[in-house]
């Protein structure tokens, strides 16, 4: 459903109006707070929305890899509830606010298309939520496998993991390894 949104949004709109950006992994794309210009679309790559807890941690709240549209419910607030952070080098286009309001309210099969994303958007966080409520790491880690397409990811990209569903990138760790023995 993602990469239907982004074809989705590219099939109604001129390749030009979109503002081509790279970035290296760590860069912020927007902060929590800044005011909301332009909607986000991952060309490649991988950024993370992530809002902080009171005591300081990263909680992920979207992983949006190649075709996804980033911080979707920003469209209609004034500001980013959420900072949005390159996990990897990674490159966006950025079509402005102003036009995709337009697109949405001139063009009813993009519209509905639109709202069937954000369906598929909320599902999708109600999973992310479920996850959460599962009190092991072990219980975690089989939803997200279960939703997933089963396999875990790199090495070097497990402590991401570990922030999506929640916990220590040490307790993930250890429950892998106690599954592979």
């Amino acid at each position: 459903m993602i990469v239907i949104m982004f074809e989705a949004l590219t099939r109604h709109i001129s390749a030009d109006i979109l503002r081509q950006r790279k970035l290296p992994p760590g860069t912020w794309l927007f902060h929590q707070g800044d005011q909301i210009r332009s909607v986000f679309l991952v060309v490649a790559g991988c950024v993370d929305l992530v809002r902080h807890t009171p005591d300081g941690k990263p909680a992920v709240l979207q992983r949006a890899g190649s075709g996804a549209m980033l911080a979707e419910a920003s469209v209609f607030s004034d500001r980013y509830h959420c900072d949005a952070i390159s996990a990897q080098s990674s490159q966006v286009a950025e079509l402005p606010r102003a036009d995709f309001l337009r697109l949405i309210n001139s063009t009813p099969a993009f519209a509905s298309e639109w709202m069937e994303h954000l369906a598929h958007q909320v599902q999708s966080a109600r999973l992310r939520a479920e996850i959460l409520t599962l009190k092991t790491v072990s219980q975690r880690l089989d939803a997200w496998l279960a939703f997933g397409d089963g396999k875990l990811p790199r090495r070097g990209e497990r402590s991401n993991l570990a922030k999506q569903i929640g916990v220590s990138p040490e307790a993930l760790y250890r429950e892998i390894a106690r599954r592979t023995k």
